[in-house]
């Protein structure tokens, strides 16, 4: 993790996200990223806390804060509703950064996740093992309308 942000830089990525668990010296890697030309993201498993990534949102550090809701590795886990107090709690620190879940993420959970502060929702079994792929991107996009997250 600590020297990739380069080579993804050279390859033309506009953004670069990083498990906080992942790294050394996650203020030196922020400030390499963003030196870099990406925007910064950090993600944060299950188990994490906030306080793992606190200074690095209040300190507008990062761009991103990536919350999983899902232990990271394979596909098609259910939602883990323990990370909706995370998400809230991101969303206290900072109204600008961008909270993105990624995990278990479908139509019938969008709405607390958006609720709770998520303006990003990352979702792959909800949408392709859907009969109708395009309502269920459409569910997801409106409940992020609907609860007028940035």
């Amino acid at each position: 993790v600590e020297s990739a942000d380069d080579d993804f830089a050279k390859a033309g990525a506009n953004q670069y996200t990083f498990h906080i668990e992942a790294t050394q010296d996650a203020h030196a890697l922020c400030k390499r990223i963003a030196a870099a030309g990406m925007k910064v993201g950090v993600s944060i498993k299950p188990g994490t806390p906030v306080s793992a990534v606190a200074d690095l949102v209040t300190g507008g550090l990062v761009d991103t804060v990536l919350v999983m809701s899902v232990e990271p590795g394979f596909g098609g886990q259910a939602f883990m509703p323990s990370v909706l107090p995370k998400i809230r709690e991101l969303r206290q620190l900072s109204a600008a950064v961008h909270i993105e879940v990624d995990g278990g993420i479908a139509p019938d959970n969008a709405d607390q996740v958006a609720e709770a502060g998520a303006n990003v929702l990352v979702a792959g079994s909800s949408i392709f093992g859907a009969k109708d792929p395009k309502a269920v991107i459409a569910a997801l996009r409106a409940s992020l309308e609907r609860f007028n997250t940035n």
